[in-house]
Order: structure tokens, then C-alpha cells, then sequence
């Protein structure tokens, strides 16, 4: 059995947010001791585990409740995990692409200014100032 702290320790997710996650159900509710401190067992840290990693990787709250879901249910298929999956891997490849647009931008903007004279004339803050002059739209 594990406290709270310990839980958190061993995982790397913040007591706070080990409470939310209890809150909204993403993790079974502690057993709780005499003194009313959380206990959590092994599945616990095990499910808490697995709701950090899918956090790291991106998924929403809504998108590791629909998963814990099919996780509770190993005799399902898997197709929706999968799908769940490939929503977050073609969000992800929608946003490096966003990112590396918006990279391209940066670049031009920052080489449109030598970083000399004033700032009357710097060509970041004319860029930024008025959108007609950058190149794409970002």
C-alpha cells in the first residue's frame, strides 16, 4: 500500500493532480485508513501510471477515460483504442506541421532584422504589427 506521497513519488504526478484524477474518476477512489489517509495499491500505481504516460503522450482527459474504459474490458476489440490512437498520432502530425510553419515565419521575420539601429525601423516589430507582411499565414 502506498500514500499518497509515496504514489506520487513513484509516478511523478503531483498529489493535487492525483486528486483531480480521483475527483473525476479517471482513478478508483483510495481506501482510506483510521485516519483518513489515502492508501493506494498496486493497480493504483499501475493505473496512475498509465494515465501519466497517456498524458505525456497527449490525450485528453476524455480520450484516457474512453481508454481506461476499453481497458476494463480485455474480451473487446481493440479498434477503438487504435482509433483513439491514430486521432492523437494525425493531432500531433497537425500540429508539427503548424509548428514548422510558424518556424519558417520566425526565421524570415528574425532575418528581415539585423538587430541594429531603432526600433523605429526593426523589422520584427513592424512584422508583428502588421500581419501583411509575413509571407504565410500561420
Amino acid at each position: 500500500m502506498y500514500s499518497i506521497g509515496q504514489l506520487s513519488k513513484r509516478t511523478g504526478v503531483k498529489v493535487p493532480t492525483i486528486r483531480y484524477y480521483e475527483q473525476t474518476g479517471l482513478l478508483a477512489a483510495a481506501d482510506r485508513t483510521e485516519g483518513n489517509q489515502r492508501r493506494y495499491d498496486a493497480e493504483g500505481l499501475e493505473r496512475l501510471s498509465f494515465i501519466r504516460h497517456a498524458r505525456t503522450l497527449g490525450f485528453s482527459i476524455e480520450e484516457i477515460s474512453a481508454l481506461i474504459e476499453l481497458q476494463n474490458h480485455p474480451d473487446r476489440s481493440c479498434r477503438e483504442a487504435n482509433q483513439i490512437a491514430n486521432e492523437q498520432l494525425a493531432a500531433v502530425r497537425n500540429k508539427i506541421k503548424q509548428l514548422k510553419a510558424l518556424e519558417r515565419e520566425l526565421a524570415r521575420i528574425t532575418k528581415g532584422c539585423s538587430g541594429e539601429g531603432e526600433t523605429q525601423d526593426c523589422y520584427v516589430l513592424a512584422s508583428l504589427a502588421d500581419h501583411r507582411l509575413c509571407k504565410s499565414d500561420h
